[in-house]
């Protein structure tokens, strides 16, 4: 069995979850496959950090002592706004000798301060995704997914998407059923997709300013089923189509056929995942009309079928005590 050795960087200001969510996740699989990894922690000059939340955390090494060999492992927090320029030295010369570099969060930030992300596909927290374009113009953001992979390098967004992100390493090592195994004893979600969104799709819309517009959005999530069409919206508003229209977009910031699509998916998602509801039915209470009409949808949006979506996705039934 070989030893994956895991190395996690502290700093001053890091967020505490995004350490122990991964953290927690590789640890699980120990148990069951012992010795499958060695997690050691490591702080610019070996002192313990504070977190953002106030908790302490003290570091097996100074990072001059340490150098990755198979996982490092990058968290975020406010501490990547100001970065120690010692822990950017160091990701830029020891970083590329590991066998795989993960970001979680915002450290997507120091890496690519190191010059890590030159010319690769990344994500961060979805508030962040628009700073790291503009200040680093030669990583290619990909806002949208809860992790991203280039290669043996892997980014992810917020807190939980850590552990998202952890799952899938441990699935990569050592199979899928023992992250599955994992996920339940830790009571999380079966391990999410990477290319699924960061957020719903009401948080990835602006709420629009006027009153008639805000109804029909909050219409829209309440009846996923009924006639969507821009005509039947605009009515609903008590405006012309072409204004409603043109007005949607310019307060919600996307179209009402692609706001209309989101509230589908994320409607159907839910269903799929907190109930039993055959695929028919579910296509038909989100509105798709035919199973093969939400089908494609999932498959372009999320890049797998509802069945499969559902499988990955649905909660573990919880074991009677």
């Amino acid at each position: 069995m070989e030893q994956r050795d895991v190395l996690v960087v502290l700093f001053d200001g890091l967020q505490s979850l995004d350490v122990s969510g991964p953290v927690e996740v590789l640890s699980g699989a120990t148990l069951t496959v012992p010795g499958a990894y060695r997690i050691r922690t490591a702080s610019p000059d070996g002192a313990p950090v504070r977190a953002s939340s106030g908790l302490t955390l003290t570091p097996d090494l100074a990072l001059r002592d340490a150098t990755p060999q198979h996982t490092l492992l990058v968290p975020g927090g406010n501490g990547t706004r100001a970065p120690d320029p010692r822990l950017i030295d160091w990701l830029r010369s020891q970083a590329p000798h590991a066998r795989r570099t993960v970001s979680v969060c915002s450290g997507a930030l120091l890496l690519a301060e190191a010059g890590l992300l030159d010319g690769r596909r990344a994500t961060t927290h979805w508030a962040l995704c628009e700073t790291l374009a503009r200040r680093f113009p030669a990583v290619r953001v990909e806002p949208e997914p809860i992790y991203v992979q280039d290669g043996d390098l892997f980014t992810s967004a917020g807190v939980t998407a850590g552990i998202d992100l952890a799952l899938a390493l441990v699935e990569q090592d050592l199979g899928r059923d023992l992250a599955l195994d994992v996920a339940r004893h830790l009571v999380v979600f079966l391990r999410r997709p990477g290319n699924q969104t960061q957020f719903s799709a009401q948080l990835a819309a602006q709420t629009a300013e006027r009153r008639p517009l805000r109804d029909v959005q909050q219409w829209i999530t309440e009846n996923p089923a009924a006639d969507l069409s821009v005509d039947a919206l605009a009515a609903r508003a008590g405006l012309s189509p072409r204004h409603f229209a043109r007005a949607f977009r310019d307060e919600v910031g996307m179209t009402p056929g692609r706001y209309v699509d989101r509230i589908r998916l994320e409607a159907a998602r839910r269903r799929l995942e907190d109930t039993a509801d055959g695929i028919e039915e579910v296509s038909r209470h989100c509105g798709y009309g035919t199973p093969e009409a939400m089908r494609r949808a999932f498959i372009r949006v999320l890049g797998a079928a509802p069945a499969e979506y559902r499988r990955r996705f649905q909660p573990a039934p919880v074991p009677a005590v």
